[in-house]
């Protein structure tokens, strides 16, 4: 078969990185494209995921986005059909997103199946389209069906176990190297803190929670010896970080999970990130200030996560090895038989 994936965001890299090498182990030919926002790009090269960059993301307002749907999902159909006509002189059998409009529109220009995969439910301008056009939409099994019946996915839903995070880090083991490269003493608690989602448009207003913990670890970084390291989304966000003192901010994309699972602490506005940490068993504090999802429900009511509400009873001046949680490994093959469940 002739498969289409497209990545959107950095953690889409992630996720179908394994989908991606298993299909082409099964012998499958195997297209990827790529937006250039965030890391995508920078973290397809690093993990060996060779893409053809298309579009940009035209920013946080509603109709800079429409024109960016638009845009790249007109620009999508023409790589497709271009590609139509190459060495093999077929179309696609699928496309394949995670959360991307582009490609679910794309395809359905093309009047070929697609499948999109989200895990969190309350983006609703963007499953409206997504659910509406894809053939198969694949979630966590956290999330109730009637919540997604409204965006028309009744009859594709095609749900799995657990964490998306859990599949995609199933075969991964931590580099010690990360420590180094970001110049992180291993003696020193370490904490991983990643800005809010500021350009979607579920998390539209400014997350004053997310300001005092900022403050919170820079008086920390100051008086503990804690090393806060910072990952922006975007680069105003690394613009504003660089400005504080204490703070590490990596110059490029870096390998986050391992980062992530030797650091004492991650503390997250976003989800994926969260749920990494989760994943492979590290404390984990949630600043989400909208309204919260099914999987993040589950979390918390596990206490796999916890919300966290006073910024100024935060405790991160010791290293918290003791503490980790166990991790949970599964095979992303599931992932890909709900994927291309569209085929079967």
């Amino acid at each position: 078969m002739r498969i289409w994936v497209d990545l959107t965001n950095s953690p889409h890299v992630l996720v179908m990185r394994p989908v991606i090498e298993r299909l082409r182990a099964a012998g499958h030919e195997v297209r990827v494209t790529a937006r250039d926002f965030a890391q995508t790009l920078e973290l397809c090269g690093r993990l060996g995921v060779a893409c053809e960059p298309i579009g940009h993301h035209r920013g946080g307002r509603v109709g800079a986005k429409a024109l960016g749907l638009v845009s790249r999902s007109s620009a999508l159909v023409r790589w497709a059909r271009a590609q139509g006509r190459g060495e093999s002189g077929r179309r696609f059998d699928i496309a394949i997103g995670h959360g991307s409009n582009d490609v679910s529109v794309a395809a359905a220009m093309l009047g070929i199946p697609s499948s999109t995969m989200f895990d969190y439910e309350w983006a609703r301008v963007q499953h409206t389209i997504n659910c509406r056009l894809a053939s198969a939409v694949v979630v966590p099994d956290a999330i109730p069906p009637a919540r997604l019946e409204r965006y028309g996915a009744r009859g594709k839903i095609h749900s799995y176990p657990g964490l998306k995070e859990e599949y995609y880090l199933s075969d991964f083991e931590p580099d010690p190297a990360v420590l180094a490269e970001l110049g992180l003493d291993e003696a020193r608690p370490i904490v991983v803190v990643r800005p809010p989602p500021a350009v979607s448009l579920y998390h539209r207003f400014e997350n004053d929670l997310f300001t005092a913990v900022l403050a919170r670890l820079r008086e920390a970084a100051a008086q503990q010896g804690v090393q806060p390291v910072v990952l922006p989304r975007v680069a105003a966000q690394r613009e504003q970080a660089l400005q504080t003192p204490g703070f590490v901010v990596p110059e490029s994309a870096i390998d986050a999970p391992s980062l992530i699972a030797q650091a004492d602490l991650v503390i997250s506005a976003g989800g994926t990130m969260n749920r990494e940490a989760v994943a492979l068993g590290t404390p984990v504090l949630t600043t989400f200030e909208g309204r919260l999802g099914a999987v993040d429900e589950r979390l918390i009511a596990q206490g796999r996560m916890r919300r966290l509400e006073d910024p100024e009873k935060l405790e991160v001046g010791v290293r918290a090895r003791g503490r980790r949680g166990e991790r949970t490994r599964r095979d992303p093959a599931l992932l890909v038989e709900r994927l291309l469940a569209p085929l079967s």
